[in-house]
């Protein structure tokens, strides 16, 4: 009889013990889990808005300068008139020259390297000088429909893409050829790390130099538009046209930071990354809006 209750006392005690445990690993837990779940979350607080700036589709911050770039179309996307430009703004949003380069069509994603601008204008890439503004070259593309971002690797090569083919361009030394196809609905690039990243449809890609694919993020509401790197562990930014912008992590989750659907439009970013100030195109809205990227 005594060793009975021996034997159930030591049962009892062992059990709770474990008990005790598990409920203090599952508090542990809860709370790790809660600490991050603060720490990914993140929010937009608008600083500014520039304002009279006829349909701003991009926005490029360029360090050297300390100056934003914005693409403006001042009319149909896909029409050349030649009433599109590039607009100069001060990083506060005030004006530096609104009609820095003009005579354009629909200008739309920008990238630069060394002191030249590549502006996708519907079938050709405009480059620039950036220190006169001068216009240097027009390339036409081959087959090209609606050319629509733009990004540089550390060598000079260029790629472009076509929303209208699904098609992803390169260029060496001013020469357009075909890098990849049926990536449809193809617009945000951006050279990062050694690999292409490029917004598909609804999907983030990354593409390697052997022009395989994989797919890092799928599920956004809309077609992506912008894209951009943000801190130092493999996130991005991304926006949809239609009023959306998330943020990525590398592993492929992502959190809606911005749902601004039927009051504007939320097109091609651009981003100070030493202060995480990003700056939105409101396209239809005719301003370039600044956003603070901080912590809740």
């Amino acid at each position: 009889m005594i060793m009975k209750r021996f034997f159930l006392f030591a049962v009892t005690a062992v059990g709770a013990t474990l008990l005790t445990a598990a409920c203090g690993q599952r508090q542990q837990q809860e709370q790790q889990d809660g600490q991050e779940q603060q720490e990914h979350q993140l929010q937009l607080t608008e600083l500014w808005e520039a304002k009279n700036l006829p349909t701003p589709e991009s926005v490029l911050y360029h360090e050297g300068n300390n100056v934003l770039y914005v693409s403006l179309i001042d009319g149909d996307g896909a029409e050349k008139d030649g009433k599109g430009g590039v607009a100069v703004l001060n990083l506060d949003g005030s004006v530096k020259n609104q009609n820095w380069v003009t005579g354009m069509h629909a200008p739309k994603g920008m990238a630069i390297h060394e002191n030249l601008l590549y502006v996708a204008d519907i079938t050709a890439v405009t480059v620039i000088d950036l220190e006169t503004g001068d216009v240097l070259h027009e390339i036409e593309f081959p087959d090209a429909v609606f050319l629509n971002d733009v990004t540089v690797d550390e060598d000079g090569i260029v790629y472009v893409s076509d929303t209208r083919t699904g098609t992803i361009y390169q260029m060496q030394d001013n020469q357009p050829m075909v890098f990849l196809e049926n990536a449809p609905n193809a617009n945000g690039l951006k050279v990062a790390d050694g690999n292409l990243y490029a917004l598909v449809g609804p999907e983030l890609w990354k593409i390697d130099a052997n022009k395989e694919h994989t797919v890092i993020a799928e599920g956004f509401e809309l077609g992506g538009d912008g894209l951009e790197p943000v801190g130092d562990k493999g996130d991005f930014l991304v926006t949809c046209w239609g009023g959306l912008v998330y943020y990525v992590k590398a592993d492929g989750s992502f959190e809606k930071l911005m749902d601004v659907q039927g009051e504007m439009n939320t097109a091609d970013l651009g981003i100070h990354p030493e202060t995480n100030t990003i700056y939105i195109p409101t396209f239809n809205s005719n301003s370039v809006k600044a956003f603070k990227l901080d912590k809740k």
